[in-house]
C-alpha cells in the first residue's frame, strides 16, 4: 500500500491513487473491528439504539401527535439517521490525516488520500446499516413506503456530505490547538442533538425560533429529507439547496486551510501524543 511508484500516464496515475484510497478505506473500517460483519452489526446496533431512545423520548413527551402524518419510524429515522451519519463523517475526517500524522512519511500516501478513506469507510458502512435497518422494518415489522426515494438518499449524502466539509475545518486547526479543538469539537456534535431540528417539524416553528435553527445545513437537510419521505409533507421553513452551497463553500475553506497548515507545520507538534 505504501510502495513509491511512479505512474507513466494520468489514468496510471489516477489508478493508483484510487487504489491507495481504497486499502486506506478498508484499513479503517477493519481499524476498529477486524471482522468486516462486527463493524456492520456495530453501526446497525447504534442506530437502533438512538432510535429506540427517542422512539421512548417523544412517546413519554406526547410529541408523537405532532409528528407527520405517516410512519412514525420512518420520521425518527429521518431525523435520527441522518443526525449519526453527519456526526460519523465528521469525527472520521476531524481524526483523519492531519499533515503531523507519522503514516504520512511512507510515500505515496498523503492527507487528501487519508481524508478521502475516512470519509468514504463512514459512507459505506452507514449505507449498508440503512438499508438492513430498512429491510427489517419493512420484513419484521410494518411495510414502509417512501414517497421519492432517490431525492431522499440524496438528501442523506447531503448530511453526509456535510459532515465531511465541516471535518474538514476541525482538521486543518487540530495541529495548532489539539486540545481546545477537540473541545470544539465535542460541543458542536452535542450542540448538532438539538439544533439539527431532528425532533421537531420545521413547518411547526414558529419564526422566532426558526433563527436558531436555519444557520445548520443538517436542519435543513432532515426537513428536508422528511419532504421526500413523506407525500403529505412540504417543506416550508427550509431550503435544499443551503446545505449544498455550505459543502462547496466549506469545503473550498476547509481545503485551503488544511494545505497552509500542511505547509507550516511541524513533525514535532505530534510527539508524544
Amino acid at each position: 500500500m505504501t510502495q513509491t511508484t511512479a505512474p507513466r500516464t494520468n489514468l496510471s496515475a489516477a489508478l493508483n491513487i484510487f487504489e491507495l484510497i481504497f486499502h486506506s478505506a478498508v484499513r479503517n473500517i477493519r481499524k476498529e473491528n477486524r471482522n468486516a460483519i462486527v463493524g456492520l452489526l456495530s453501526s446497525i446496533l447504534q442506530a437502533v439504539i438512538f432510535v429506540a431512545v427517542f422512539y421512548v423520548l417523544l412517546t413519554l413527551l406526547g410529541m408523537r401527535r405532532s409528528a407527520i402524518r405517516g410512519d412514525f419510524m420512518l420520521y425518527i429515522l429521518s431525523g435520527v439517521y441522518l443526525f449519526l451519519t453527519h456526526n460519523k463523517a465528521l469525527l472520521a475526517v476531524a481524526g483523519s490525516g492531519s499533515s503531523t500524522n507519522s503514516i504520512l512519511n511512507h510515500a505515496p500516501l498523503n492527507t487528501m488520500i487519508l481524508i478521502a478513506a475516512s470519509a468514504l469507510s463512514v459512507l459505506y458502512l452507514q449505507i449498508l446499516a440503512l438499508l438492513t435497518i430498512l429491510f427489517c422494518l419493512h420484513v419484521f415489522i410494518n411495510p414502509i413506503t417512501i414517497d421519492q426515494p432517490i431525492w431522499a438518499f440524496m438528501t442523506f449524502l447531503m448530511a453526509w456530505g456535510s459532515g465531511v466539509a465541516n471535518g474538514l475545518l476541525f482538521l486543518a486547526a487540530r495541529p495548532w490547538a489539539p486540545g481546545f479543538v477537540n473541545i470544539l469539537k465535542t460541543v458542536y456534535t452535542r450542540a448538532n442533538m438539538i439544533s439539527s431540528g431532528k425532533m421537531f417539524v420545521a413547518n411547526s416553528m414558529p419564526l422566532h425560533l426558526l433563527v436558531y435553527f436555519s444557520w445548520n445545513p443538517l436542519f435543513h437537510t432532515i426537513d428536508q429529507a422528511r419532504g421526500f419521505i413523506f407525500i403529505n409533507y412540504n417543506p416550508h421553513n427550509s431550503d435544499f439547496w443551503y446545505p449544498i452551497w455550505w459543502i462547496m463553500a466549506i469545503v473550498v475553506i476547509g481545503l485551503m486551510a488544511e494545505f497552509f497548515t500542511r505547509r507550516h507545520a511541524s513533525s514535532s507538534w505530534g510527539a508524544g501524543k
